[in-house]
């Protein structure tokens, strides 16, 4: 469970610039719940997220994620349990090296660092039944290169390399703003179906209404940094996006 509690952050304070990004926050994220975080330009979605990653620190406020709260960890303490992918297929992998090699950079992550590279058996089958899971026959190309495969392809192995290690939390960025149509429900459904299956808890930030109206099993809507909608879906029928239109307004 991630919990946010009574989270505010205000930039330039008390100055002619000062923006008000959050404003008294409280949330609750359960885990297996694909939960999806939309609102406008400006709406506070970015900052939230780097409240939760710390690369921003809240001005008051508590994060908890498993009971602790995490305000006092620094940001590479934290990436060891979450995990992040941003909106760019380019920023999550290495194109000149391999697949595997990309999959070994990534379990580092959350090991102790050394000169040493190792691509045991064990692990390049342990990597290709981590693929497998997209149903994409990825497994069967850990030896290419990277970049020689298309955005969707490299966005979908990164959704893989983020929860490799069990990561607690998965947030998104838009993982799906830079595909095509094709491409973008492959990742979606491959995200949701990780999701149910690891338990995991997560947030995506999208500003696609079709997807949070197709997707999400928890919507939030965020303006002007503050929550507007913190809703269960139990019936899909029951939400539709001229509703979460009218939200944003």
């Amino acid at each position: 469970m991630i919990g946010i509690e009574n989270v505010s952050k205000t930039f330039f304070a008390n100055g002619p610039r000062e923006v008000r990004a959050l404003n008294n926050i409280n949330l609750q994220i359960s885990p297996g719940k694909f939960t999806i975080l939309i609102g406008t330009n400006g709406s506070g979605k970015s900052t939230l997220l780097n409240m939760l990653t710390g690369s921003e620190k809240p001005d008051t406020g508590k994060i908890f994620i498993g009971g602790v709260n995490i305000i006092p960890q620094p940001e590479y303490q934290r990436s060891k349990f979450i995990a992040r992918i941003f909106q760019d297929p380019l920023m999550g992998t290495a194109p000149d090296l391999s697949v595997i090699d990309n999959f070994r950079l990534a379990s580092l992550r959350t090991k102790a660092k050394s000169l040493t590279i190792g691509k045991t058996s064990g692990f390049r089958i342990f990597v290709q039944d981590k693929i497998a899971q997209l149903n994409m026959g990825l497994e069967n190309k850990i030896d290419q290169l990277m970049g020689n495969l298309s955005g969707g392809q490299r966005q979908a192995l990164t959704l893989i390399m983020a929860i490799m290690d069990e990561s607690k939390l998965l947030l998104m960025d838009e993982p799906n703003a830079a595909l095509d149509p094709y491409a973008s429900q492959v990742i979606l459904e491959n995200a949701q179906k990780i999701i149910a299956d690891h338990n995991l808890c997560s947030i995506m930030v999208t500003h696609n209404l079709k997807d949070a109206v197709k997707y999400a099993d928890h919507l939030i809507v965020i303006k002007n940094g503050m929550i507007q909608q913190d809703r269960q879906i139990i019936n899909r029928s029951s939400l539709s996006v001229a509703e979460l239109y009218s939200f944003m307004e």
